[in-house]
């Protein structure tokens, strides 16, 4: 793949060019299915967003403001391996110089979001190689700092962007106002720039249709629901989305306790609702399960919208102990890797859309099968 570079200048050094043929054999950290409540809580994150004081808003730049924002950054960014308690080594990679697969790729993986990958001109991402940290330049914003953690754990994930936003700042001088707090090119974002969401996977609330009432009152006290892949995007896999919409007036401390108090309330009622299943419509629920699985593992063509239905399906069945030949490492990978861009990179080719679901079906029969090697969590 053309794009991907050590941070800083000069060749690689020490192999650490990241190779997205590679990334996409693996999971990543937060589908490894091993953080706090991860049966239900599939991943926690937290993005700030930044500008550099001396530049137009990307809206308003020009390509040579763009190219001298990401010069900076990237320069900058290459400074932090070995500082304060951050030891990862970010591998840089230029979005502008991908393929649409390997931009959709990065997708995918929530890396960085549709809008960086579908935008123009100078953009980039550094990630690190366990996948926890990314930081966007030329996105919405100047710049824009991701830390995603397995499961429930916002407290860690907030001490670590914490840490790392504090690093990047005695780098640069950022915009920011006495008045406003950090400036923003959404004004949603204005004050601490900060946006906290937790990835949760709720089938049972979908199959009982209490998602609706649940997602009601999440939107009286200010948070808002999206789907996988961010604002806009379907709820595909019954997964969802929670994050905060005003960052303005609160620290990022109290934003951070907001979603994090409400979410212990939402796996409650996602647990009651299986517990439900389980006592009332045991058979249903068994067969339902069943017939995913079986579906799943015999297959000769599917859908990515029915794969990840299925696998919803599949997934609540291990949690309960319907299935227990399977684990959940398996399942949380299986979500990603049977994505459009991901079977394209695993498969190194590109298919169409018909082609794309044959591959998908053959992938899932390979890793379903009851002679699969087990998963080692990668």
């Amino acid at each position: 793949s053309p794009g991907p570079h050590p941070m800083g200048e000069g060749p690689a050094q020490g192999g650490d060019d990241m190779d997205l043929h590679e990334l996409a054999k693996t999971s990543g950290e937060w589908l490894r299915g091993s953080g706090p409540q991860s049966d239900i809580v599939i991943s926690s994150r937290i993005r700030l967003a930044r500008n550099l004081a001396d530049f137009p808003f990307i809206a308003r730049a020009t390509e040579s403001d763009r190219d001298e924002v990401g010069r900076i950054l990237r320069e900058r960014v290459a400074t932090l391996h070995g500082a304060g308690q951050f030891s990862g080594q970010l591998i840089y990679v230029d979005v502008r110089a991908l393929e649409e697969v390997d931009r959709k790729f990065l997708v995918e993986r929530q890396l960085i979001s549709r809008e960086h990958a579908e935008a123009e001109g100078a953009r980039g991402v550094a990630i690190d190689p366990r996948e926890q940290i990314s930081v966007m330049i030329n996105e919405e914003d100047h710049l824009r700092i991701q830390v995603l953690k397995s499961g429930l754990d916002l407290a860690a994930a907030w001490d670590q962007i914490n840490e790392l936003d504090d690093l990047i700042e005695a780098r640069v001088t950022y915009a920011y106002s006495d008045r406003f707090g950090y400036l923003t090119a959404c004004p949603t974002n204005v004050g601490t720039g900060v946006r906290v969401s937790v990835m949760l996977h709720l089938p049972a609330l979908v199959i009982t249709r209490q998602i609706d009432k649940v997602f009601r009152s999440l939107q009286k006290i200010n948070l808002a629901v999206r789907g996988l892949y961010g604002e806009g995007s379907q709820a595909m896999g019954d997964f969802y989305q929670i994050s905060n919409q005003v960052t303005l007036g609160m620290s990022e401390e109290e934003l951070t306790k907001k979603v994090a108090d409400v979410v212990p309330v939402l796996i409650d009622y996602e647990r009651q609702a299986r517990d439900f299943l389980i006592r009332e419509s045991q058979e249903t629920l068994h067969d339902r399960v069943s017939r995913a699985y079986g579906i799943l593992r015999t297959a000769q063509t599917i859908s990515s919208e029915e794969t990840m239905h299925l696998l919803s399906s599949v997934r609540m069945g291990v949690n309960l102990g319907l299935i227990n030949d399977l684990e959940i490492p398996t399942v949380n990978k299986l979500f990603i890797h049977t994505q459009p861009a991901h079977l394209q990179k695993l498969t190194g080719m590109e298919l169409d859309t018909s082609d794309r679901n044959i591959e998908r079906a053959a992938y899932l029969r390979r890793n379903l099968s009851s002679d699969r090697p087990r998963p080692d969590n990668n």
